[in-house]
């Protein structure tokens, strides 16, 4: 099976050449700088008409700001309300992340959140406004994953397998990291995840490394702002 190359894009500036350059899915999230944001209506709009005429799939995320992934309970309303105009304008999937603080130990994923937003994506009531919920969509839980510590990188691993999520969007380490120094525990994890999730390979993969981390991880997708060459 050919390598499928999810190109991250903060709007439609460079889609077109992405998908032109092999692009095989796009990720939507707006103002990177802080790791991205929710994309805006009209980008998803517009991305989702375009990369229709491709075949190439769209996701976009679900985030209302940029900083640590623990959300008061007007910041979840805002993420549901993302996932179901998301969902609304036919994307092929959502990608959202979300972690609790605990009292005597590291951060754990946020289990109650993480289900009512995978509801929202799948569910057959994703508003309450009345319109239209739109087909059920994938799930994506991005790198806040990177905020846990191993042990509990396993229980999350656990934990969105059973709940539906198609795949974990990992850089393997901290933020910064070279890709290569982290290989060895993405290998950790894919080996644990055992096919229950995918797991997602990003940050610093570019379109000169990503053969070999696909080789080395055995892996069919790679994410990345640079994943392929435009």
């Amino acid at each position: 099976m050919a390598m499928l190359r999810e190109f991250c894009a903060e709007n439609m500036e460079h889609v077109p050449a992405a998908i032109a350059a092999g692009a095989g899915r796009i990720e939507l999230c707006d103002n990177l700088a802080v790791g991205g944001t929710s994309p805006s209506y009209g980008v998803m709009r517009a991305a989702v008409s375009y990369a229709a005429e491709y075949g190439v799939a769209v996701m976009a995320m679900a985030r209302p700001r940029g900083g640590n992934f623990v959300y008061t309970e007007a910041e979840t309303q805002m993420l549901i309300d993302d996932v179901a105009v998301a969902r609304r304008l036919g994307v092929t999937g959502v990608v959202f992340g979300c972690v609790r603080r605990t009292e005597n130990g590291p951060a754990a994923i946020d289990v109650d959140l993480t289900s009512r937003l995978v509801e929202a994506a799948k569910g057959s009531q994703a508003t309450t406004s009345g319109k239209s919920a739109g087909a059920p969509v994938q799930v994506t839980f991005h790198m806040a994953f990177d905020a846990l510590d191993e042990e509990r990188q396993l229980q999350a691993i656990d934990v969105l397998s059973q709940l539906g999520v198609e795949r974990i969007l990992t850089h393997g380490g901290a933020a910064g990291t070279p890709i290569a120094d982290n290989l060895n525990h993405l290998r950790r994890l894919i080996s644990y995840a055992n096919g229950r999730v995918r797991i997602l390979p990003g940050g610093g993969i570019t379109w000169q490394n990503v053969e070999m981390v696909a080789k080395v991880l055995c892996v069919e997708e790679a994410h990345g702002t640079k994943i392929v060459r435009i």
